[in-house]
């Protein structure tokens, strides 16, 4: 039991890439957002999770929030799942529309 606990805490990071990236490559109908529109949704959930879910500096870091983050910084909607499931954890409503990718 020891090395499948060792073993998820050191995959999680490759999993979690992985399930974003299938997610990803999966069309869904009637959805068509353009880049703009995506970004500017991805910065918008950022901005929440920043003001309503951050924890002060030294107290610890969420990895997958963070690489949400950045991937939101740099115009990458892989960062946009993670983030409206963060705050929805946190109970903080999500702006207008859901992204599904």
């Amino acid at each position: 039991m020891a090395i499948l606990m060792t073993w998820l805490r050191l995959m999680r990071p490759a999993l979690l890439k992985f399930a974003i990236l299938l997610g990803a490559s999966t069309p869904v109908a009637g959805q068509n957002f353009s880049a703009d529109d995506t970004t500017a949704y991805c910065r918008q959930l950022a901005d929440l999770y920043r003001r309503f879910v951050l924890p002060p500096a030294g107290w610890g870091a969420d990895l997958d929030a963070t690489y949400a983050l950045e991937a939101c910084r740099k115009g990458n909607p892989e960062g946009i799942p993670v983030l409206e499931k963060k705050l929805r954890e946190n109970r903080v409503s999500i702006p207008g529309r859901e992204f599904k990718p």
